[in-house]
């Protein structure tokens, strides 16, 4: 799960907000670190199973491309905050259970693959393996202003890291990603001290086209310090300039997209313990939910997204791990990496998109277990997932998957079998896509 502690400060720093601001990388970096450290902690002592916990991807993810697009960050990290308490209160009374049942099976697993897609088209981007041509068609093409082609080293440093990476993760490999993150960020070193190819945007104003997009990867300085919280309670409950609308609907799709990210993570994993019944069921279920909406609500006020359970924690579980004890030795390690915060910063943007692009294709393996066979699933599951990246929105996916599974099923003699709590999130999603219409209308 170490990667996290890199990977999370490349998505959120990177992005400004709607007023132009922009996080800082090695107070985001800590700032994970810290969070992961606590939450994985917590979990381990009262709900005393092994699932870790960390900056969840998808959400954050979210947050970067399309929350900041309409708030600030620190409204922004209010709404994580807001969420986290929802879901506390959903988990407490059982609500969260009973719609978690409600939601088809395939729309569950779509929003995945969506976000998965998401993720690597995001890392594709930001490496200049993909890039916009400028021009009506094609809007996108490979390699730089999309020539056609690979046209710089950091984007061939990319390539190498993520054929790396993904011969790793295909052996099994232990720490396959973070090994990869880690050699690939060597050679960047290597290289940057031989060519000396330098920024792309330079402090005077300058473009170097061939030079490294965010991160330049020198070693210089101290690799230990003391990690710099400056980010804890950054949050502000000012939506003055959003509209009731927007704000309700960026609420719900971070509630939506954490609310089952987390469930269906943890199903699996107390699956592979062996701890879940049939009905998949594990031990301390209520508790563990609970805590889960804590781990947003230390995500939003530590400036570091929601912090939620890890599919990675299979690796601990694989190895033997059955009760907290294993979150009480992660977690320690967590808060360890918080001193190692200026080793994290010399990361390249390119090494760190192939774990992007590595983690999406994992993420889109589910696939494989939803039944295509029949087009009345496979027309929302089609638009869940295309929708998401080709629009850069997880919202927008989510909600174009729930509006057209509502719709073809109901106009295909299937209106009963869709539940009623479907029917109210789709008509959300048509009031969150008419949104502009409708509050020109009221204003």
């Amino acid at each position: 799960m170490a990667y996290i502690v890199i990977l999370n400060p490349i998505i959120l720093s990177g992005k400004e907000d709607v007023v132009g601001n922009m996080l800082d990388f090695g107070q985001v970096s800590a700032a994970t670190a810290l969070a992961a450290g606590v939450m994985t902690i917590l979990f381990g002592i009262v709900s005393k199973l092994p699932f870790a916990f960390a900056a969840g991807l998808g959400i954050n993810a979210f947050l970067a491309f399309s929350v900041v697009q309409e708030v600030t960050w620190p409204e922004a990290m209010a709404i994580v905050i807001i969420n986290g308490a929802l879901i506390v209160i959903l988990s407490a009374t059982g609500l969260r259970r009973m719609i978690f049942d409600a939601v088809p099976v395939q729309l569950k697993l779509a929003i995945t693959v969506g976000i998965g897609f998401f993720i690597a088209f995001i890392g594709f981007v930001n490496s200049g393996f993909v890039d916009a041509t400028g021009q009506s068609s094609p809007p996108v093409g490979l390699g730089p202003a999309g020539v056609g082609f690979i046209a710089t080293v950091p984007t061939l440093i990319f390539v190498i890291t993520l054929v790396l990476t993904g011969i790793l993760v295909a052996r099994k490999v232990k720490g396959g990603i973070l090994i990869g993150l880690v050699t690939g960020t060597i050679i960047a070193v290597i290289v940057e001290a031989i060519w000396k190819i330098g920024p792309k945007f330079g402090a005077d104003g300058s473009v170097n086209a061939g030079g490294w997009s965010l991160t330049e990867p020198v070693l210089e300085g101290n690799p230990f310090a003391l990690p710099d919280l400056g980010l804890i309670g950054q949050v502000s409950f000012d939506f003055g300039k959003v509209s009731v609308v927007t704000l309700v609907m960026l609420v719900f799709t971070l509630l939506f997209t954490n609310f089952f990210d987390a469930m269906g993570t943890m199903t699996g994993l107390s699956r592979e313990a062996g701890l879940a019944d049939s009905k998949g069921n594990f031990p301390r279920i209520k508790s563990a939910l609970v805590v889960e909406g804590v781990g947003a609500i230390v995500g939003g006020a530590t400036s570091s997204s929601s912090s939620t359970v890890f599919i990675e924690s299979g690796a601990g579980i694989g190895e033997g791990a059955r009760t907290g004890l294993a979150n009480i030795v992660t977690g320690f390690v967590f808060l360890l990496a918080m001193f190692f915060t200026p080793l994290t910063q010399i990361v390249p943007t390119e090494v760190a998109a192939a774990a992007l692009v590595v983690v999406g294709a994992m993420m889109m393996s589910q696939i494989a277990h939803i039944d295509l066979g029949d087009f009345r699933v496979l027309l929302p599951v089609f638009l869940t997932a295309a929708v998401m990246p080709l629009s850069y929105s997880i919202a927008n996916g989510i909600g174009a998957g729930f509006v057209s599974w509502v719709l073809v099923n109901a106009f295909t003699g299937r209106a009963k079998q869709v539940h009623w709590l479907l029917w109210i999130v789709s008509l959300g999603f048509v009031i969150f896509f008419a949104r502009g219409p409708i509050e020109a209308l009221f204003a």
